[in-house]
């Protein structure tokens, strides 16, 4: 039934002309150079420090590494990072 509901979704998306993103709950990513990082649709915060950022998102988890990292905004499903980004790794579950 969910697999059902997700194709669903994603043809009214593609019909409707409406982000992806925001249709099937998937992570928004925006980055500028790499100083400055923005993440929309996460689930929470599992792991800060000023070199490692670790993101619960609904498909997985987000990890960030650098150095100077700092969590500038915070809200309920977005979240705004500065610092120096050296990597950025996407680990599904499953």
């Amino acid at each position: 039934m969910r697999s059902l509901s997700k194709k669903i979704n994603s043809f009214t998306a593609k019909l409707l002309d409406l982000p992806q993103d925001v249709v099937i709950d998937l992570p928004r990513i925006t980055m500028i150079g790499n100083i400055q990082l923005y993440v929309e649709n996460h689930r929470g915060v599992l792991h800060f420090s000023s070199e490692h950022l670790k993101l619960a998102l609904s498909k997985g988890q987000l990890d960030v590494f650098g150095t100077q990292l700092s969590i500038r905004v915070i809200l309920t499903d977005e979240v705004f990072i500065e610092g120096v980004i050296h990597d950025i790794k996407y680990n599904p579950l499953g």
